[in-house]
């Protein structure tokens, strides 16, 4: 393959980037209970930890009003009432969303105009519901995003937002638009699961700057909003584990595979757990368990895909992506990727197929614009 054709290739997919449970090993009866994990003796030293107040998550200022009031006219349906909340925040660019990696309420997200995914789905929730549009949270799906942080794994979930516009009518809002598609799984959540999602959040935060009792405060509120969310206890797991009380780690990674059995944070944390506890069979265990969830997942096998194809592997990543389309036919970016590795490998032909497949099944006219534009450049390029 030519030099330039494969710079092509590899600028196309680092472009992209941007863009089934398996049973596991609980024992019955754990020997630390939830009670004890929530109170956290061991990290306060003995002494309690105090609880923290209410969060008005979705409080609306007098200067959100104001905003409402400017752009929104109450009078008018649903359907044209979302479309001039969107046009205000979105279609305009006067509002100046920025994202970054911190979790706000409704009313910080408006005064900074900045958050992740979920602050700015709290703004909308909050401004929706202000002017009389009935907006649900939902859970999307989306490919997992890990990061390895102090020898433990965590995992970044994704929120958006349902709107009701009148019968069985629905509009979905999402703020992170790089990561969403169409195809991905979703779930609508109560507001119970939101706020679970907010302090836990926030809770890692103050995990990741060393502050264990503010993270332990956030966790517990989260517990108390959802005690059925197994993140949380999850990320409780991490934060014991951190400050190296190994049993209360634990503990908490077994709740949370309670909850869920294919908690993979608590599955691969708790293998990593007993590796450093020497028992080697139990690590081994969760170690499987944790790798043959993974494996089962469409957006894992893509995940290797990207890597062997950035690797010039191309057999390796047409065999994950073959996996992946067998579980997930409807994700162009999968057909697109197989597209780019044939043509990695030479076979333009098969090539051509897949990559015209991934622009026919894009969700809008402006993805299929973009892989129309890329087909060609690339085709232009041999």
């Amino acid at each position: 393959m030519h030099s330039n054709k494969k710079t092509f290739l590899l600028s196309i997919l680092l472009g992209l980037l941007s863009a089934c449970a398996s049973p596991s090993i609980v024992p019955d009866q754990p020997v630390i209970s939830t009670a004890d994990l929530l109170r956290a003796t061991p990290l306060a030293g003995g002494t309690d930890v105090p609880d923290l107040p209410d969060i008005a998550v979705l409080a609306v200022s007098a200067d959100m009003r104001d905003f409402l009031d400017q752009h929104v006219n109450r009078q008018h349906g649903r359907t044209l009432k979302l479309h001039e909340l969107l046009q205000a925040i979105i279609t305009e660019g006067r509002f100046g969303l920025e994202y970054d990696e911190t979790t706000r309420t409704a009313q910080e997200t408006f005064a900074a105009r900045r958050g992740n995914c979920l602050s700015f789905t709290n703004l909308f929730v909050a401004l929706a519901r202000e002017v009389g549009i009935n907006a649900t949270y939902q859970e999307i799906d989306i490919p997992p995003n890990w990061s390895h942080e102090g020898g433990v794994y965590m995992l970044t979930r994704h929120v958006n937002v349902i709107v009701e516009t009148g019968g069985s009518n629905v509009r979905e809002v999402d703020f992170n638009i790089d990561d969403f598609q169409s195809s991905h799984n979703r779930k609508l959540i109560s507001d119970a699961r939101a706020l679970a999602h907010y302090y836990s959040n926030i809770g890692a935060e103050f995990l990741q700057q060393d502050k264990p009792i503010e993270a332990l405060r956030y966790f517990r509120k989260a517990a108390a909003s959802d005690e059925d969310f197994a993140p949380v206890w999850s990320n409780l797991g991490v934060l014991y584990s951190r400050a190296k009380h190994f049993d209360y780690a634990e503990a908490a990674y077994l709740q949370a595979l309670r909850l869920n059995p294919g908690e993979l944070v608590a599955m691969s944390n708790l293998g990593q757990l007993y590796q450093f506890q020497g028992k080697h069979e139990l690590a081994n265990q969760y170690y499987m368990q944790s790798n043959q969830h993974r494996l089962q997942n469409p957006y894992y096998r893509y995940h290797l895909a990207r890597e062997a194809f950035l690797g010039e592997n191309y057999a390796t990543a047409i065999k994950h992506l073959k996996y992946s389309l067998q579980k997930k036919k409807s994700e162009d970016s999968f057909y697109f990727l197989m597209g780019l590795s044939y043509l990695g490998k030479g076979d333009a032909v098969v090539a051509q197929r897949y990559l015209r497949r991934a622009e026919e099944i894009a969700a809008d006219d402006g993805l299929k614009r973009s892989y129309h534009n890329k087909i060609e450049r690339l085709f232009e390029s041999g």
